[in-house]
């Protein structure tokens, strides 16, 4: 068995930001999970629809990997990034990397691994792998998914292999600290006006606020869509809010990336956008429950009312970027402790 050595294998919410956390505290770096989702630009939305899709997806972060990237260049990391074709490379790639005493990330579709108790596709999953043995993985995932946790080697060769929607060529990636780490203090202000800007200016109409105005015109055609309202509706409610994919999970870590900033710098911008933040991941969890109520009752007056609430939740967010794109406008000045 080969295992890296002093590994804090805590389990986070999200699994991009669980994943940092592990190859980061490696380092000797330790950041609240809302402060690396925070410093990775990492809030946005994504409406994605297509014929194949049975449901639409509702993506409430940038892109996989995105964030990762984002936060690297922030901190001035060394992200050390190798992808191939060819899975017995990719294995030598990411057991090279534990072999040498250090954690690997992994992105990799969820749908393969043994733990994982909601067997749907995501090929955007990201793990923290920190060791080995003839037939399983050692990896950290969220702690939901029980945080310090086993796979086969079978089971984790098919989901870097997968092809599809947000996979990539069995990635794996490293990071690595600088002698000075810039203050996290000093990067705040970069990271919430370039992640306000892409929400308030986005390039097509299925993304940022425009992204959400657009999901409460269309939520009230999902009865329509579905034969068995009453397990496809709950589920996608259930994605919502547990796995983040348009719910309040991102939302509630975006508010709580705005408090620990609050705490650091005095600005009525960041105190406006937090507040709203707040409200926001509120009224997430009731676009949930009415998407699920609507699924239990087959009423379509529950997504009818789901649609007005998202519409509102366009306006309440955009206001909330608004005001935090003015952050760099103004000269804020440090809290005292």
């Amino acid at each position: 068995m080969t295992k890296v050595r002093d590994i804090d294998a805590r389990g986070m919410q999200h699994c991009e930001t669980t994943a940092l956390g592990v190859l980061l505290r490696h380092e000797g770096i330790d950041l609240s999970e809302p402060m690396l989702f925070g410093l990775g630009s990492g809030l946005s939305f994504i409406y994605w629809d297509s014929k194949s899709m049975g449901f639409p997806f509702l993506g409430g972060r940038v892109k996989p990997f995105e964030l990762t990237k984002n936060l690297a260049v922030r901190l001035g990391l060394d992200l050390v990034v190798q992808e191939t074709t060819s899975p017995r490379r990719a294995w030598e790639n990411v057991a090279a990397v534990v072999d040498a005493g250090r954690p690997a990330g992994l992105q990799l579709d969820s749908y393969y691994l043994n733990y994982f108790g909601s067997r749907v596709h995501f090929g955007g999953h990201v793990v923290a792998m920190y060791g080995y043995d003839e037939h399983d993985a050692y990896l950290v995932d969220t702690a939901q998914q029980g945080g310090a946790v086993s796979t086969s080697l079978t089971s984790l060769a098919e989901g870097r292999a997968a092809r599809g929607p947000m996979t990539a060529k069995h990635r794996s990636f490293t990071l690595t600290a600088p002698e000075r780490l810039p203050s996290p203090q000093g990067q705040i202000v970069g990271a919430i006006t370039a992640c306000a800007d892409a929400f308030l200016n986005p390039p097509i109409a299925n993304l940022g606020h425009r992204g959400i105005e657009k999901a409460g015109k269309l939520v009230h055609t999902r009865l329509q869509r579905t034969d068995n309202p009453r397990r496809d509706l709950p589920q996608a409610a259930r994605l919502m809010e547990k796995a983040g994919t348009g719910g309040a999970l991102f939302r509630n870590l975006y508010r709580d990336f705005l408090a620990e900033c609050a705490q650091l710098l005095d600005s009525s911008h960041l105190r406006t956008g937090h507040r709203l933040y707040a409200e926001a991941a509120t009224v997430w969890t009731e676009v949930a429950a009415l998407i699920a109520k609507a699924g239990e009752s087959a009423d379509g007056a529950c997504l009818a009312q789901a649609g007005t609430v998202l519409r509102d939740l366009s306006r309440i967010e955009r206001e909330a970027m608004q005001a935090l794109s003015c952050l760099g406008n103004e000269t804020p000045s440090a809290n005292k402790p």
